[in-house]
């Protein structure tokens, strides 16, 4: 077995890595990894449905799409993230406490009442700070979870704050928890850093003959790439999101007032419809048409449309207005 601590900071290139491990290696592995301001949603979620896409992208805020399934997080440097990846047995892999026991088992000798509650939560005091998730390859099992030490919780509310009437999907919703951060419950100062090295201590006393991995500079080759191919593609972050419907109603200073309707399937528009009482009808359904097999992403749509003449489709209208309705 091998334990593995991340130099890297990047979200979507800790995720490779995790990805890496799970598909290249007969051994076991646990990671450790911290990552600056980061959004990582589930497998089988809607990305947009999740998150404040405005005020992540005012940010800087990284979002990447894992490859297990759950609900969306946020991680920034106060918050220490694990990887369990083990061999087993088909329909014996998945033991969300097992995997999760090392973490309770150190925090309990720090005199922290930390408890494995619920499905897949860690808790204290009845409040989270730490969620897990697991994803099954061939006969593996990776499980990933959380541990807020000193996270921002203020931030992790207001990026993953949405309005989730604007959108009708079967993706998988997150459900918000009261958490809390681990630094709150001990009883003298300790580091992330410091907690880092004891859940290492903790591995090598519980797992004899684990041993440090370091990456070859192959590995490092292949998780650039997967990362490059993958983790950092619109088409896998945003684009694998399930099929969605989304509605807006929004009214303008000036009177005006715009409905959109789309249907997006794979990440593209395939249906699009433009109502409210600042169209022109005799033209609406030509921009309608020009929206049908579209990414529905923000950049792409505002670049195809900013060569129309607004005043074509619409009374009063600009572009602007026109894609803050269709996001």
């Amino acid at each position: 077995m091998f334990y593995y601590i991340s130099n890297s900071n990047q979200a979507a290139y800790n995720q490779a890595t995790e990805e890496y491990f799970l598909k290249n290696f007969e051994e076991n592995f646990y990671m450790l990894y911290r990552n600056k301001a980061a959004v990582i949603i589930g497998k089988h979620q809607n990305a947009l449905a999740e998150i404040n896409l405005d005020k992540c992208e005012d940010e800087g805020i990284e979002i990447v799409r894992r490859l297990s399934g759950g609900g969306t997080v946020f991680h920034d440097d106060g918050n220490l993230n694990y990887c369990f990846i083990s061999n087993g047995t088909k329909g014996e892999l998945i033991n969300f406490k097992k995997y999760s026991q090392p973490v309770i088992d150190v925090l309990q000798s720090l005199n922290v009442d930390a408890k494995f509650e619920g499905k897949s939560d860690l808790t204290i005091a009845g409040m989270k700070f730490s969620g897990n998730a697991s994803h099954i390859y061939r006969s593996k099992v990776l499980q990933h979870g959380t541990m807020l030490f000193s996270s921002d919780l203020n931030r992790l509310n207001s990026l993953l704050k949405v309005n989730p009437l604007k959108f009708t999907d079967r993706g998988v919703r997150s459900i918000r928890s009261r958490v809390t951060n681990i630094c709150d419950h001990l009883s003298s100062p300790l580091s992330i850093e410091e907690l880092q090295t004891k859940i290492v201590d903790h591995l090598q006393e519980t797992f004899p003959g684990i041993k440090a991995y370091e990456l070859k500079e192959a590995d490092r080759e292949a998780i650039l790439k997967l990362m490059e191919e993958k983790y950092l593609k619109w088409e896998w972050n945003f684009g694998y999101s399930p099929k969605y419907k989304i509605e807006r109603l929004l009214s303008f200073a000036n009177g005006n007032i715009l409905e959109v309707e789309l249907d997006i399937e794979k990440g593209r528009i395939v249906r699009a419809e433009i109502l409210g009482n600042c169209i022109k009808k005799e033209s609406i359904a030509k921009l309608e048409e020009k929206l049908i097999n579209m990414p529905h992403h923000k950049e792409t749509i505002s670049s195809e449309l900013k060569t129309l003449d607004m005043d074509t489709y619409f009374n009063n209208l600009s572009l602007n207005e026109l894609i803050k309705a269709i996001f």
